[in-house]
């Protein structure tokens, strides 16, 4: 069993950065492949970005080269650092965890934070 919990939302002006953090329980944090994703109102859950146990990495297009996922495994946490944020980046970040490869389907991870609210003002 993994629990994971988010932290580090908030509002922000556009063109601004934030740092969202997923910390995860269970000593095997290591061997997981750890996503996010969001969802605003009204619309459908969204994959963000994925890094994989080995450190490969993947984004969905609108925030290549705004958004660096990555993972400490000695601190058993998982970061998503945003910049240049727009105001369609505005949504409930989640954190999600699965074995095995990197996905974009969000039905294939196992496990799933509460979440982190970001707003982005215009």
């Amino acid at each position: 069993q993994v629990q994971l919990v988010e932290s580090g939302g908030g509002l922000v002006q556009a063109g601004g950065s934030l740092r969202l953090s997923c910390a995860a329980s269970g000593r095997t944090f290591s061997s997981y492949t750890m996503g996010w994703f969001r969802q605003a109102p009204g619309k459908e859950r969204e994959f963000v970005a994925v890094i994989s146990w080995s450190g490969s990495t993947y984004y969905t297009d609108s925030v290549k080269g705004r958004f660096t996922i990555s993972r400490d495994n000695a601190k058993n946490t998982v970061y998503l650092q945003m910049s240049s944020l727009k105001p369609e980046d505005t949504a409930g970040y989640y954190c999600a965890a699965k074995s095995g490869g990197p996905t974009s389907k969000g039905a294939l991870y196992d496990y799933w934070g509460q979440g982190t609210q970001v707003t982005v003002s215009s």
